[in-house]
C-alpha cells in the first residue's frame, strides 16, 4: 500500500486524472477496477472516477509496488541548457521569448533540450519547483510555437494558474499577435481573412479552402501592412483562431507566401533572398479577460513584447535583398 497526501497544485483533480499522472506505471484498465473494486481509497472511504480532490485529502493505493516507480534523484531538465529569456514572470507564470530552431516539447529526435525543460531547470535551481514535493504537478507550457518560428510563449508555474490559462486561451481571451513577412503587398492594407483549413496529418501540411470541407475547421486571420518595400511586406497579423500552419497557408492561399517558407511558398520565389529562416514571430501577447481570473486577475490589460524580432530591422534597413 502506498498513500499519496494531496496538495495544493494537486487539488480539484479527478481521482483517475491524479492517479494518472502520479502512478503512470498503472495500466488504464486496472487503474479503473481498482478504484471499483475499492483497492483505491479517498482518507479511507470509497471513492468514484470522478471524485474531486482537496488540499489535504490523503489517497490509498492497494497496489502491487511494481507500479510505483521510484522518482530520480537526476532530472533529465537539468540536462538542458539554461539559456532562457525571460520576457516576463512572477509567482504564477513565466513568458519565454522561443527562438526559432528550439522545440516547446520533445518529439522523436530531441528529447532534453527543449523549452520546457529549460524553464523546469530555471524553477527548480530558483528552488521554485521540487519534483520529490509533487505528486502529479510539473510546470506546464498554455501555448506552443512551431519550431522554425519564434515568440512569446506562456508557462504556468502551479496547477491553478495553468487551469485558469488554459480556459482563457480557449475562450480567446488571451490576444496573440505576429510579425511576418510576405512577397508582394495584399491588395488591402489591413482586413480579415477566412476560410477553412483541413489539414493532412500524415504529410504535415494544411489546406486552405473558402467553402467548409469535411472535417476542415474554420480559420479567421487579422492583418494589418505596416510597410511595403523591395518586394516584400512587413505585416501584422492577430490570430483570431489558432490552427496549425494558420498564418502560413492563409497568406500563401491569398498569393502572398512568407518569406522562405519551404512549405508554403516556393524556392524560386525565396531563393534571391537568401533567407534559412521563415520570417514569423509571436511578438505581442495581451491578456483581456471578459471574466473573472482568479489569482491572476493582475494580469488582465496588461501587454507583453519581444522589441528584438531578427527580420524587423533587416527589413528596414533593406538589408533583405
Amino acid at each position: 500500500m502506498k498513500s499519496f497526501t494531496v496538495n495544493k497544485n494537486d487539488s480539484g483533480q479527478r481521482l483517475d486524472k491524479f492517479i494518472t499522472k502520479s502512478v503512470p506505471l498503472l495500466p488504464q484498465p486496472l487503474l479503473y477496477k481498482y478504484i471499483r473494486i475499492k483497492r483505491v481509497k479517498v482518507n479511507g472511504k470509497r471513492a468514484e472516477i470522478s471524485t474531486r480532490l482537496q488540499e489535504g485529502d490523503t489517497v490509498e493505493m492497494y497496489i502491487n509496488d511494481e507500479f510505483f516507480e521510484s522518482k530520480e534523484q537526476k532530472y533529465d531538465f537539468l540536462k538542458a541548457s539554461s539559456n532562457l529569456n525571460v520576457v516576463y514572470e512572477d509567482k504564477n507564470i513565466i513568458l519565454c521569448d522561443k527562438k526559432a530552431g528550439l522545440l516547446c516539447h520533445p518529439d522523436g529526435k530531441e528529447y532534453v533540450d527543449t523549452l520546457i525543460n529549460r524553464i523546469k531547470r530555471r524553477l527548480y535551481e530558483k528552488g521554485e519547483f521540487n519534483p520529490d514535493a509533487e505528486n502529479s504537478f510539473v510546470p506546464s507550457l498554455v501555448n506552443r510555437i512551431d519550431r522554425n518560428t519564434g515568440g512569446i510563449v506562456i508557462a504556468a508555474k502551479n496547477a491553478e494558474s495553468l487551469r485558469i490559462l488554459n480556459q482563457k486561451m480557449k475562450d480567446r481571451e488571451l490576444h496573440k499577435f505576429y510579425l511576418c513577412i510576405v512577397h508582394g503587398t495584399p491588395k488591402s492594407k489591413s482586413g480579415l481573412l477566412e476560410g477553412y483549413l483541413l489539414k493532412n496529418e500524415d504529410k504535415n501540411i494544411v489546406k486552405i479552402s473558402k467553402n467548409r470541407l469535411a472535417d476542415s475547421k474554420e480559420i479567421r486571420t487579422k492583418y494589418r501592412v505596416l510597410d511595403s518595400k523591395n518586394g516584400l511586406s512587413l505585416i501584422e497579423v492577430e490570430l483570431l483562431t489558432g490552427r496549425t500552419h494558420q498564418i502560413r497557408a492563409h497568406f500563401a492561399s491569398i498569393g502572398h507566401p512568407l518569406l522562405d517558407d519551404g512549405k508554403y511558398g516556393t524556392n524560386a520565389q525565396n531563393k534571391k533572398y537568401g533567407y534559412k529562416k521563415q520570417c514569423l514571430y509571436s511578438y505581442k501577447l495581451k491578456f483581456d479577460f471578459l471574466s473573472g481570473a482568479g489569482i491572476l486577475e493582475y494580469l488582465n490589460g496588461k501587454e507583453f513584447e519581444v522589441n528584438d524580432v531578427w527580420f524587423k530591422d533587416a527589413f528596414y534597413n533593406n538589408e533583405l535583398n
